[in-house]
This record gives structure tokens, sequence and C-alpha cells, in this order.
């Protein structure tokens, strides 16, 4: 198969391209620079230079290709209008190869995030059957502003797209991890000195390694029925608490409970204070079952002994 595919100098990216060569797909990835380009190559796919911007460019991507990963965002937007902008920005995009793939049963599979549907209080762990749940202040630039984009996505296999959602966990961990929710918790108790959880730290997060990520979207690629959600969870429900003793203990500082009212105030989390504060478990035995996912790469707790998130000295 030949797979277009955005996002491939990120954080999954360059797991995703090598899970895709390795298991015989043509592909090829957008470059916006020289040196995304040259990344790109040193992994085996061919170059499409472009951007998000040109969907003109996305549409003739997608057209020549015979399925589309896409876990690119427009992260440049985030200074000056939020999630938001980010949110308006991919719809777009979404909406491109909804003109670009209509009728033609081609995959489009696009990431998604499990800490966005707004399930708190769900009672239960979400399932890959759950819609994201309205909710959120637009205004505010909370999360859940991107669920119009997961809804987009899935309803574009009424118009012939086999089209799926990849819901990736709060914590994405691999030994290139440079970026992503776990170095900037470090940083922020390295500059506090210590490590806060919010209240008793009984919320529950999602975790999964990079490459056990890049498996999910490729057997969605490449098996996966259209307008369904997969969730590439490995671990379905880690107490927060459990997450900031861990580094806490890789740091020598202490875990301490940051009270409830006064999360939301000028401190220690600032703007993390809606995420860290999410206990969303969800569950991957839909996942699992239906696309015979199995993660097979280490944990979280073990993945922070890599050396890579507390190196020596």
């Amino acid at each position: 198969m030949h797979v277009f595919v955005t996002g491939g100098t990120g954080h999954s990216g360059p797991y995703i391209l090598s899970e895709l060569i390795g298991a015989g797909h043509e592909v090829t990835a957008l470059a916006r620079s020289d040196k995304a380009a040259a990344a790109v190559s040193a992994l085996g796919a061919k170059v499409h230079r472009g951007s998000l911007e040109d969907l003109d460019g996305l549409k003739q991507a997608a057209k020549a290709a015979d399925g589309v990963i896409h876990v690119a965002h427009r992260q440049d937007l985030i200074p000056t209008g939020g999630i938001n902008a980010v949110a308006a920005a991919e719809l777009q995009i979404m909406l491109a190869y909804g003109d670009a793939l209509e009728s033609s049963g081609k995959p489009l599979v696009v990431s998604g995030s499990i800490g966005s549907p707004g399930w708190e209080g769900l009672g239960r762990f979400a399932t890959e059957e759950d819609p994201p749940l309205p909710g959120g202040d637009p205004h505010k630039g909370t999360l859940r502003v991107r669920n119009i984009v997961e809804t987009t996505v899935i309803g574009l296999a009424e118009r012939g797209v086999r089209s799926s959602v990849v819901r990736i966990p709060e914590i994405m961990h691999s030994t290139t991890d440079n970026a992503g929710f776990l170095p900037l918790l470090i940083g922020l108790a390295k500059e506090k000195g210590i490590v806060g959880y919010p209240g008793e730290g009984r919320n529950r997060w999602t975790a999964v390694h990079a490459r056990d990520l890049a498996v999910v979207f490729r057997l969605a690629l490449e098996k996966g029925a259209a307008g369904k959600n997969w969730h590439a969870v490995a671990e379905e429900a880690i107490p927060y608490r459990d997450i900031a003793e861990a580094l806490a203990s890789r740091l020598k500082l202490s875990a301490i409970p940051i009270p409830a009212d006064v999360l939301m105030l000028p401190g220690y989390f600032g703007f993390l204070a809606n995420l860290v504060t999410l206990d969303t478990p969800a569950s991957n035995a839909i996942t699992r079952e239906v696309l015979g996912w199995t993660p097979t790469q280490p944990s979280l707790f073990a993945d922070l002994d890599n050396g890579h998130y507390f190196p020596a000295g």
C-alpha cells in the first residue's frame, strides 16, 4: 500500500514511518523543511514537500496515495490562538481529506486523544464505542473543542472514506520523547523543587509506548473498519499519584499533594491544572480483539529507567 503520512518528524511519526516501511508499505511523508525532508528520507520514506496550510497540496497527496495517516498539528498556532486555533485548522484539513477521498473506500487514520472527549464522571472505563462528549468552553480554550475534529473524521465514513481515529493516551513515552507530558512534568518538578499531584492523586491516566502506538496506526490502516475509534492504550488506569511518586523517586524530590482549592490558582500547575486533574481510565479491549493488537514495549515505569528522561549529570 502507498501511504501518505503527516507528522513524520514528530514524536510518534518516525515510529509510524518505520512500522509501515517494515511491514512492506511504500510511504510518502510530508516535509516542510530541508531538515524534515532529510529525516524522513533517512527512515526510507519518500518526501512530499509542503505544509499543513496547503490544503490543495494535501488533497493531491491523499488522492495519489492508497491511504492516509495524519498525526500532524498546527502547533505554531498555539502561542496566538491556543487549542481553538489548532482545532479549527485541523478541521479544515479533515474536510479537505474528505473531498479528496470521497467514495474511494481508502483508509484515513487520524490521531485523537483519550484526554479530550469529556469523559470525566463516566463512572467506568471508556471504550472505543464511547463518542467524544460535548463540553468545554471554546472561549477558554479547553481541550474538548478538539472533539469536533474526531467527530468529523468518523463522519467521513458516510462519504465513502474508511476513516477512523486512534485515540492517544495522556502519556506517550519512548527514548526519543522530548516534548510530551513527561518532559513537561519533569521540568516543572525541577523548577519547583517538588513533584505535585492534584488532591489525593486518585485520578487515572493512560499510557503507551510510541512503538506500540505505531502498530495501532498500521493495523487501523490495513484492516480497521470505517467510522471506528481505536484506543492505543497499553496501560489503562495509572493513578496520577503513582506517576508523581515515580518521578519524585527518580528526581530525589518529595511528592506533595496540591489541594483542590488552589489547583486553578497561579502556582504549581499553572496552565496544566485542567490536564493533571483528568480522570480518564480507558479500555483497550476492542482494539486488541478487532485489530489483533498486543502491546510489547516497556511499561511507563520501566521506560522511566531507560536513561533518557533522567540523564546522569
